[in-house]
């Protein structure tokens, strides 16, 4: 809750600053958009697949396990190593990508090539963006640190810096280039408060970790061998969208659509998904440690039913009223009402994928914990595969959407392989009393999505009473989010006491899912 809270304050800044960025720099008719969320999105790419995904799962296993069988004192210094050697290779990794960057724009944003000025602008905001990088990957093992102590807030809080700053940065602006340029330096900035913020917040928390020169010791050695199958697993999300955003270069405003649809969907994945994810990772991985298989099935049902309580509302909203949602917070000045159609229907596809996204990484970490990470890969790669055919084959034959529609079926298919691995090999099966409780919270959200798609139909009449899109739209929001928990707990989802237990940092016995 710590954390998903951090997260919340942190999407709604980045709503607002979501909301300048559409006003002053647009769409499909901006030059500027396409090649800043480029910008923005390339590094963050890398971050999701390298820090928050790879070595996230490869060093808070191996961290916890440290600190509960050595010491602190020998978990931070195989901290210290890793840190030196992997802020080296993103070092590395970004002045490699800055000096290829012409040549790397021409795979990725190909479908610029056309427009010399916009691929121009494109390659210089990327360039200038990617020492988001080290900083990313430098606060993600922080972050990792005070995570396995028991430490969430600074770990959720961190990322609104890159909100606010950025935000700070564009509001002033009113030209579309000179925005973009001013998002994009904003990038760099937070990433270095934000590296800065969680290393000073580790070391209040007791960790002794600091930079050294780099060494391969064997320690490091291993931790490489287990990130770089995750690089693969924990991210396959991140590369399907690499896919999309390859065949959106070929459409004028495509990667503004989609970026507007990530905002949304991917607010369910941060605030259940990884935050469930991040917690439950430390917890199987000390449970393991200690032997208590009980304490591991316990954990893994507790964060199914808590995800996907949080998950499957938003989904409903998304299908219900994909539009409504993304018009109303998002079309004026240069983001006009097709713009909002069309990222609507992306909102729309991604949104039956939303509990696929979440639940990929409430199923992950069982497999993390126990130090398996081939096996996630080979099912990430299997997803791939099926994304990157079903993209182009269905953005060739049915239009921009089809990439929306592979990333979900390829989430999907990654899902129903991980769950029939982790029941043949006897590490996790649902009972029937979670099955139970998954099938109450899916009819308690089937009932707020045909509440919210009355309201779409309603949506002139409330429009006109209000006055104002924007407010029509929260206020639609603020009653589902009213609406939904009665649903939960009439329909026995969820009990008051349960959710109140799963907040308790430390919980004197923690309860089973109850019938």
């Amino acid at each position: 809750m710590t954390f998903a809270s951090l997260t919340l304050v942190s999407r709604v800044a980045g709503g607002a600053r979501d909301f300048v960025v559409a006003k002053v720099i647009g769409a499909s008719q901006s030059m500027a958009a396409d090649a800043y969320f480029t910008a923005l999105t390339f590094p963050n790419l890398f971050r999701r697949i390298f820090a928050e995904g790879a070595f996230a799962a490869a060093f808070v296993p191996a961290y916890s396990r440290k600190l509960g069988a050595e010491g602190e004192e020998e978990a931070d210094r195989m901290a210290t190593d890793a840190l030196a050697a992997v802020a080296a290779a993103s070092v590395i990794l970004t002045i490699l990508c800055q000096l290829a960057m012409p040549w790397i724009m021409r795979f990725y944003s190909h479908g610029y090539l056309a427009d010399p000025a916009k691929f121009k602008l494109t390659v210089i905001l990327t360039q200038v963006t990617m020492p988001y990088l080290p900083c990313m990957v430098i606060a993600s093992l922080f972050a990792g640190v005070l995570n396995a102590r028991g430490r969430f807030f600074i770990s959720g809080l961190y990322p609104i810096l890159l909100n606010l700053i950025m935000l700070a940065l564009i509001l002033p602006q009113h030209d579309p280039v000179r925005a973009a340029w001013a998002a994009s330096i904003g990038v760099v900035i937070a990433g270095v408060a934000q590296a800065g913020l969680v290393w000073w917040a580790a070391a209040r928390a007791g960790a002794r970790i600091r930079l050294v020169w780099p060494r391969l010791t064997t320690e490091v050695v291993r931790l490489l061998r287990v990130a770089g199958p995750a690089a693969l697993a924990n991210s396959a999300t991140q590369i399907n969208l690499v896919i999309s955003g390859v065949l959106a270069s070929q459409v004028a405003g495509m990667r503004s659509w989609m970026n507007y649809a990530d905002r949304l969907y991917q607010l369910p994945w941060s605030l259940a998904g990884v935050a469930i994810g991040i917690a439950l990772l430390p917890r199987l991985s000390q449970a393991l440690q200690a032997k208590d298989h009980d304490d591991v099935k316990r954990a893994m049902d507790q964060g199914l039913v808590m995800a996907l309580s949080l998950t499957l509302p938003a989904a409903a909203a998304m299908i219900a009223m994909p539009v409504f949602l993304i018009d109303g917070l998002f079309t004026g000045r240069s983001f006009l009402h097709q713009d909002a159609v069309n990222s609507g229907i992306l909102l729309l596809h991604y949104g039956w994928g939303v509990p696929a996204f979440v639940l990929l990484r409430i199923l992950q970490p069982a497999f993390f914990a126990r130090g398996d990470t081939r096996t996630p890969t080979v099912f990430a790669l299997v997803s791939v595969a099926v994304n990157a055919i079903l993209s182009v084959t269905l953005f060739y034959t049915i239009g921009f959407y089809g990439v929306a529609i592979a990333t979900s079926t390829a989430a999907w298919l990654n899902v129903i392989q991980m769950w029939i691995t982790l029941k043949r090999r006897g590490l996790y099966s649902a009972d029937a009393v979670v099955w139970s409780r998954m099938l109450r919270i899916l009819a308690a959200s089937a009932g707020l999505g045909l509440i919210l798609f009355g309201a779409v139909l309603l949506r002139p009449q409330i429009e006109a009473v209000v006055h104002y899109k924007e407010i029509a739209i929260i206020l639609v929001c603020i009653a589902g989010a009213a609406i939904y928990p009665a649903l939960l707990f009439a329909s026995g989802g969820l009990t008051i006491a349960e959710f109140k237990a799963a907040l308790r940092r430390k919980p004197k016995d923690p309860p089973p899912i109850a019938p």
